[in-house]
């Protein structure tokens, strides 16, 4: 049975950091595609930052790309998202994914490329 378990959200004023993990259980990461999504209330999900299997190929939503970064420990099996220079606009419940599908993504990524999703991890960025 596979299970995404997040940590790392907090709340962190404007211009702050912050550092999400995950751990998967029951997959290697090396198998899948890897991605981080955020929800606002009242919107949709959105992928913020994605990571091939191969770890080769990584994408960004416009809006985060420069200030967060994706990354993967291989032996240990774990994903994180690293966040800096964070915003009120990035105040959102924070989710890891896992997928066997990988697109040349532009602007948008369906959540629907993605099986395995995790509980969630709520960030707060107050201003």
């Amino acid at each position: 049975q596979v299970q995404l378990v997040e940590s790392g959200g907090g709340s962190v004023q404007a211009g702050g950091s912050l550092r999400l993990s995950c751990t998967p259980i029951g997959l290697r990461l090396v198998n899948y595609a890897m991605g981080w999504f955020r929800q606002a209330p009242g919107k949709e999900r959105e992928g913020v930052a994605l990571i091939k299997w191969s770890g080769e190929i990584t994408y960004y939503a416009d809006s985060v790309a420069g200030r967060f970064t994706i990354s993967r420990e291989i032996p240990q099996n774990k994903l994180y998202l690293q966040m800096d220079s964070l915003k009120p606009e990035d105040t959102a419940m924070y989710y890891c994914a896992a997928g066997t599908k990988w697109r040349e993504y532009k602007d948008y990524v369906p959540p629907d490329d993605f099986h395995y999703w995790g509980q969630g991890t709520q960030v707060t960025v107050s201003s």
